[in-house]
């Protein structure tokens, strides 16, 4: 829990996948693209092991090199994320996410920016070795070896979407219509050899890139992975398949403001897929055969990680360190007063009153969240999509538009959401209200307030959020930011001191 990081060896970049599978395969990274292709033509079926590889990293404890409990790959960045928000306010003794929550954490000698730096680089150095078993001039013809580098493409560009919103502030200008920083610095491009570009090209990239020029690849690897995940049928939902692919391109055009191709994606997105119903909405979002769920993450005895896991932190009705009640998230006051009585997501948190019969005690606590159920053994599945968040893409992208579809889209969501639901017009501000709601605690409100130029303010009369909580952070604010950790600027010649992020901490901003 102490903020200040070590320096770790470059060795953690290629950090292994925790499962023994991936451990004992060969790294293509030591081979030539002849060899590696000549490995999938004798035997297809063991680059499963590296597939495997990427989905074992996205919940792997101590992604950092540290182990802290809340380092726990994919889902815990999204956590962190939340915390610099209005809408999780923590309540107990408060060791985990104190300086997460008090924007004191993003210097580039503390844990956090290495943590999310590694995470995502090292996902991407498994997207390249996956991509490097096929040679440059041809896709594989087999369905099952497309769905593979299919996949890698769709990993590879959701980490760099991630990573340009970690280390960036991707607008400038004032909600309700900022405008995407093409122009502002990013992050390096690590390409693999398929890729196909020369020394030259590589050292080009290797530095703070425009915003820009790494949107490029990511559009690239977009249209690279839906060509080649067409039709691929996968094993489980832990892997990502054709819809996850437009989910995860919906994400990047909303952030990238292209309205259009967002609203077709998320729609593409939702093909064979549902909304949750009253009673499955109360069900502990922890099932991945939910008929909602996109893509997740199918815990078992050997993948789970007991207190350093999301379910510890998030689960008030878990064992962990929300329901033994040391780090209690309950929601933001203001927000639970503006949900309508009639929405069925208001009773998934505590009324003022708390819940004397809950099982723990985070459980017990006023506004305390009930979303996030138990399992025996920590086997609650991580749920990384739901077909909710797409409808909720699809109709932003709309109101967006103003082409007159937001309010039908919308619809097909509160429908199952709250029967008094009744909009004659559906404006942006109405589908972000419906996102602080649906999406609460499930990581998306940092990327919300920086893609839409929004600030928080959790000092107002009558606040549920602990007194040294109580800041007002303002859009563009420079505590919002994360810079790059002190290993990446020691070891890349192409990043200069100069270029470092601007940071302060939150109580100085």
């Amino acid at each position: 829990m102490k903020k200040y990081i070590a320096i770790f060896s470059a060795a953690l970049l290629a950090f292994a996948s925790c499962t023994k599978e991936f451990e004992s395969v060969t790294n293509s990274s030591s081979l030539t693209g002849t060899e590696a292709a000549q490995l999938v033509e004798q035997d297809p079926s063991f680059l499963s092991s590296y597939v495997n590889g990427f989905y074992a990293w996205m919940v792997q404890f101590a992604t950092g090199g540290r182990t802290n409990h809340d380092d726990f790959g994919h889902m815990s960045i999204g956590m962190i994320g939340d915390l610099l928000g209005q809408d999780i306010a923590i309540a107990g003794s408060w060791n985990w996410g104190t300086y997460d929550i008090n924007h004191d954490y993003g210097k580039y000698d503390y844990y956090r920016p290495y943590q999310f730096w590694n995470f995502y680089y090292t996902l991407i150095k498994k997207c390249n070795e996956v991509i490097d078993f096929f040679p440059a001039d041809s896709d594989p013809s087999d369905a099952t070896l497309r769905g593979y580098l299919g996949q890698a493409y769709a990993l590879r560009a959701m980490s760099y979407t991630y990573l340009i919103q970690l280390f960036q502030d991707p607008v400038e200008g004032s909600y309700p219509n900022p405008t995407f920083r093409k122009d502002a610095p990013g992050v390096p491009l690590v390409y693999a050899t398929r890729d196909g570009h020369s020394q030259e090209e590589i050292d080009a990239v290797s530095g703070r890139n425009t915003l820009q020029i790494v949107c490029d690849q990511i559009e690239k690897d977009i249209e690279a992975a839906l060509g080649l995940l067409q039709g691929y049928k996968r094993e489980t939902k832990n892997e990502v398949n054709y819809e996850v692919a437009q989910g995860i391109a919906a994400r990047y055009f909303l952030l990238t403001q292209q309205w259009a191709k967002a609203a077709a994606a998320a729609k593409a997105a939702q093909n064979g897929y549902d909304l949750m119903d009253e009673a499955r909405l109360r069900s502990g979002f922890m099932e991945i055969e939910d008929k909602e769920v996109l893509w997740g993450f199918n815990h078992t005895s050997e993948t789970q990680t007991t207190y350093a896991s999301f379910f510890s932190h998030m689960g008030n009705d878990s064992y962990g360190y929300g329901g033994i009640g040391q780090s209690v998230r309950t929601i933001d006051r203001s927000l639970y007063d503006a949900i309508p009585d009639t929405d069925y997501r208001k009773s998934l948190f505590n009324t003022p009153a708390g819940d004397a019969t809950a099982k723990y005690a985070g459980g017990k606590l006023p506004y305390a969240s009930r979303k996030f159920g138990e399992i025996s053994g920590y086997l609650q599945d991580y749920l990384f999509m739901r077909n909710a968040e797409m409808v909720l893409i699809e109709a932003e992208a709309h109101a967006r538009l103003s082409d007159g579809q937001a309010t039908s889209v919308l619809a097909t969501l509160m429908a199952k959401r709250d029967p008094a639901w009744k909009a004659a017009n559906v404006t942006v501000e109405d589908v972000l209200f419906q996102r602080r709601v649906e999406l609460w605690g499930e990581g998306f409100e940092y990327y919300d307030l920086r893609r839409n130029a929004k600030g928080v303010n959790r000092k107002y009369e009558g606040s549920n959020h602990s007194t040294n909580a109580q800041f007002a952070f303002p859009a563009h604010g420079k505590s919002w930011n994360y810079q790059i950790p002190r290993q990446e600027m020691q070891n890349n010649m192409f990043i200069t001191e100069e270029e470092q992020n601007e940071w302060i901490t939150g109580t100085e901003e």
